[in-house]
């Protein structure tokens, strides 16, 4: 086998389109490993654990790598040479003779096509320009894209507050207009409860619980992951709030957040109280409901029966020994799961907490980045504690190698993770691989997974994620060890994956499967201790 590797300098192409390349490339006989990718930190170092030898490159720079046969090396380069050559097609046609020439700017396309509403997805330090575009030209925005810096969101939304218009982000994975899905989201049907969302899978789940009970909703307003936050102080949940209290399709809201900064939740609870309209919470945090449970709530309210949330090979799992760890793809989701495992870890280990306050978060003790998910004043106790790349308190942080012999979950959706690479729930590659890790490690007694259905996720993410189930269970068997796999899917009858065939994949693999990732979470911990797995 050999190795090429080929940079070429100002070549630059989406990482969505890239992650094409590399499968039809990886794919082409002779093949063995591919990656063609932008030469950012994160893909040199995925391009390096792949064994390849790099050359100095910067992030606007296209690196090639291909191992295979030496006809499968030049079959590969003519692979990389086509596809290359079909993007460049599809970006580069052009309005024929007579014809108008395309909007060369954001504001200018909204003008034209009478727009209410734009949608950016551009690399994050370009997308507060193409945001601003939108909103001076009147017209509500979301802003998909992620890594934006804080200081701009908050000048993107006092911009939007001047115009009247609605700012949705920055990293607003989720929402739903009128009917029409954006981002990632899931097919629900209409209805009249409406969702404010300071949460991307966050809304996922509360939307696929909603629709299991028979419930449709009007709107879902994502307002990006750290609108709640100390800084950003609510600013675009409160315009989404007050959008929803008038609007005529809307009876009742629901509003869906990762923990809050509670100073904020406080005033927005206020606001919310003068609305006119019913106003439910689905905030995590300590002390307050899982999102399953808070969805329950809203149900009751509105007269609807609760019952048994879905599963799929419930209670089929035999327990395993070791620490639970936790991959998952949506923040929100990781984020219930380490609420919910660190107090059932610290009844179940006898490692009670000091004090009340234990997963409580508030402004200024701790940030994931750029100081947006403040945590609580007080010391986080120790009892069940579960490391993180997204952690509950600072002294429970990952290094870099995000390795840890205790109980971990890791978000490979936070902004850390996506720079220069599409989101896990389009490209699951690097879960993938931590899976096998976690496999081969004796340390690892449960596997708690996520999978996201639904608009923009991965076409058959439910194929790929069983391989790789099946293939870590057998690992583990190989080793003499048990390794129960628990995962939390969110998804409705209607996306396009298919949420019963995706589940059955799953439990063919040898997964428990659950609806609820409350559930999930709960079923993963006790199948870390005998006793209460039988």
């Amino acid at each position: 086998m050999a190795d090429h590797v080929e940079l070429r300098t100002g070549a630059y192409y989406d990482s969505v389109s890239l992650m094409q390349v590399s499968r039809a490339v990886a794919a082409t006989s002779g093949v063995e490993a591919a990656q063609v990718a932008m030469a950012t930190d994160l893909n040199l170092d995925v391009i390096r654990g792949m064994g390849f030898e790099v050359p100095a490159a910067a992030p606007n720079d296209l690196l090639i790598a291909i191992r295979g046969d030496d006809s499968g090396i030049e079959a590969g380069k003519s692979a990389v040479e086509t596809a290359l050559a079909e993007l460049r097609s599809a970006s580069g046609s052009s309005a024929g003779l007579g014809q108008a020439p395309a909007p060369r700017t954001l504001g200018g396309a909204t003008r034209r096509g009478h727009a209410n509403l734009a949608l950016v997805s551009v690399p994050g330090p370009h997308a507060t320009t193409e945001a601003l575009d939108a909103i001076n030209a009147g017209v509500s925005v979301m802003v998909f894209s992620d890594n934006v810096p804080l200081a701009d969101e908050i000048r993107l939304k006092d911009a939007a507050a001047a115009q009247d218009v609605l700012v949705m982000g920055p990293d607003c994975g989720t929402a739903v207009v009128g009917g029409v899905a954006l981002g990632f989201a899931n097919v629900v049907s209409p209805g009249t409860m409406g969702l404010v969302a300071a949460s991307g899978t966050g809304a996922q789940q509360v939307m696929c619980l909603l629709d299991a009970a028979g419930v449709g909703i009007s709107h879902c307003l994502g307002v990006g992951g750290r609108d709640l936050s100390a800084e950003v102080a609510g600013r675009s949940t409160k315009q989404a709030l007050a959008a929803l209290a008038a609007d005529e399709a809307t009876t009742s809201i629901l509003v869906v957040s990762k923990p809050p900064a509670p100073q904020v939740l406080s005033d927005i609870e206020r606001y919310a109280a003068e609305l006119g309209k019913p106003v439910h919470w689905a905030t995590l945090g300590a002390g307050k409901p899982d999102l399953t449970a808070a969805v329950e709530g809203a149900l009751r309210s509105a007269g609807q029966a609760v019952g048994e949330w879905p599963s799929w090979g419930a209670g089929s799992a035999a327990p395993g020994q070791g620490s639970l760890r936790g991959l998952f793809c949506g923040g929100t989701l990781a984020d219930e799961a380490m609420l919910i495992a660190s107090e059932e870890l610290a009844r179940s280990e006898g490692t009670h907490s000091r004090s009340e306050g234990t997963h409580s978060r508030s402004e200024g003790t701790h940030s994931r980045s750029e100081g947006t998910h403040s945590r609580s004043e007080g010391t986080h106790s120790r009892s069940g504690q579960i490391r993180s790349n997204i952690p509950l308190s600072p002294e429970l942080a990952l290094g870099p190698d995000l390795r840890d012999d205790g109980h971990v979950v890791i978000d490979f959706g936070d902004d850390s993770m996506t720079q220069g690479r599409a989101h896990p729930m389009i490209d699951p590659s690097l879960r993938l691989e931590r899976i096998a890790v976690e496999a081969a490690d004796p340390t690892c007694g449960v596997l708690l997974l996520d999978l996201v259905l639904g608009f923009g996720a991965h076409p058959d993410p439910a194929g790929e994620l069983a391989e790789a189930i099946r293939k870590a269970r057998a690992t583990a068997h190989s080793d003499g060890r048990t390794l129960p796999v628990v995962v939390s899917i969110t998804g409705t009858s209607g996306d396009p994956q298919g949420l019963e065939r995706c589940a059955t994949t799953l439990v063919d693999a040898g997964a428990e499967v659950y609806l609820s990732n409350a559930v999930a979470a709960r079923r993963a911990v006790a199948l870390l201790h005998k006793e209460a797995a039988q």
